[in-house]
């Protein structure tokens, strides 16, 4: 009987998780960010419209990946409001 090899935790990068990967963007990145992600969420909902989408699913995804990327947009301007004062 074989005997599985346990994957060496050093050697794996660690996963950065998309919120983190955000909030290493600043404020002008975070705005092209959201942009680009409200334009994919367009396409996506003509081709919904055209019966072209298969996997629907995309759509939540995009929908919540531009509410994180907003969300970590407003944060860091509070952040910014808050050390200017």
């Amino acid at each position: 009987m074989a005997t599985r090899k346990k994957k060496d935790a050093a050697a794996t990068p660690a996963k950065v998780s998309k919120a983190q990967a955000l909030r290493d963007k600043d404020v002008a990145g975070l705005q092209t960010e959201i942009k680009d992600l409200q334009k994919a969420h367009f396409g996506l909902r003509m081709q919904k419209a055209t019966q072209q989408l298969s996997n629907t699913s995309t759509l939540r995804i995009t929908r919540r990946d531009i509410a994180r990327a907003k969300t970590i947009l407003a944060q860091k301007q509070q952040q910014e409001t808050q050390a200017a004062k």
